[in-house]
């Protein structure tokens, strides 16, 4: 496993981190997710990710119960703020009392003093940028969060956020946006305020929920206990990659991954990682061997003749408008 700043903090990261977006406390059992946590660290995964509104809380919990007895000091651990995890009318949103309360309701569940990075899991228009910033410089202070990030935010919102950062003398190194060779969004106007900025790209769904390893063809049913055939979560996330135009142009690029030696999810990988301005791509499993798969795209590098093909490929399907980056209009 390779490793890379995040951002321009001095913060070294797994380029392949560990997220337990739909899986742990939902989509698997806690025994398996544990199995899965634990082969992440076997392969030299440090990084590890999570929200406090997955699996509503139990995904902290689970990730803290799997983790119990590691080195601390060894591991990255990153949460998140903004959806609602209550039935409070602040119980949601990024005010300062959602914040205090929701850091310490994550530091329970996750059976740590402190998260490496705290992040901003959508930008709250509801409550003024300044009262959020100085909550997250004051939980910063208290030694809760050494860093700060967001998620899914714009580069208008992320700018004024690192100006007030600046002032606040507090780190704010990442955004954790989606971002896969379908899905490239981020690419016109966040990564060159970020380069700028010193903000490093924490990036999810680098694999297009699953689509990206070529496991769904045109025309045919979803494998059986794929993300795709998950009601509970996984099938909504998935539904807009499941057209067959896209799994057709999909498909195209196994001959590529063949001839460059590589699995279809190590090429969705690696070419995220080609993005100096990625610092960790996160991935998923609900089987330890996903994950030895993908550890493997973790320092391999992609000739630029064939970055310029797989660009080529997906071009017609590619999603690149930023106004795909939005936050609630309302407070969830």
């Amino acid at each position: 496993m390779e490793f890379r700043h995040l951002g321009r903090s001095g913060l070294l990261v797994s380029e392949i981190s560990y997220g337990n977006w739909i899986t742990h406390g939902s989509q698997v059992e806690a025994e398996q997710a544990t199995a899965c946590v634990h082969a992440a660290l076997d392969l030299g995964i440090t990084t590890f990710d999570t929200a406090d509104v997955y699996a509503g809380t139990r995904a902290e919990v689970v990730l803290g119960d799997a983790l119990k007895g590691q080195n601390r000091d060894g591991l990255e651990i990153f949460t998140k703020v903004f959806w609602r995890t209550g039935p409070g009318r602040n119980d949601s949103g990024l005010s300062r009392k959602h914040i205090m309360k929701s850091i310490d309701g994550s530091l329970r569940r996750l059976q740590t003093d402190h998260v490496d990075l705290y992040q901003a899991h959508r930008y709250d228009v509801h409550t003024p940028l300044e009262e959020t910033m100085e909550a997250f410089a004051d939980v910063v202070r208290s030694g809760k969060a050494l860093y700060i990030g967001v998620s899914e935010w714009r580069a208008d919102q992320i700018r004024a956020a690192a100006a007030l950062a600046k002032e606040l003398h507090i780190q704010l190194v990442s955004n954790q946006p989606q971002y896969s060779a379908l899905y490239r969004v981020i690419e016109a106007e966040v990564i060159p305020a970020s380069e700028e900025l010193g903000i490093g790209q924490v990036v999810f769904s680098p694999l297009a929920q699953g689509v990206l390893t070529g496991k769904y063809k045109p025309g045919q049913a979803p494998p059986a206990g794929s993300r795709a055939t998950d009601e509970k979560s996984g099938k909504g996330f998935i539904s807009r990659f499941m057209r067959d135009d896209v799994l057709e142009t999909v498909q195209q690029l196994r001959p590529l991954a063949d001839q460059a030696g590589l699995s279809m999810a190590q090429l969705g990988l690696a070419w995220v990682l080609a993005n100096p301005n990625v610092s960790s791509a996160i991935v998923g499993a609900t089987r330890p061997e996903q994950l030895e798969d993908n550890a493997k795209a973790s320092g391999v590098k992609l000739d630029a003749e064939l970055i310029k093909r797989i660009d080529e490929i997906v071009e017609p399907i590619a999603q690149r408008d930023p106004e795909l980056t939005q936050s609630p209009a309302e407070r969830p």
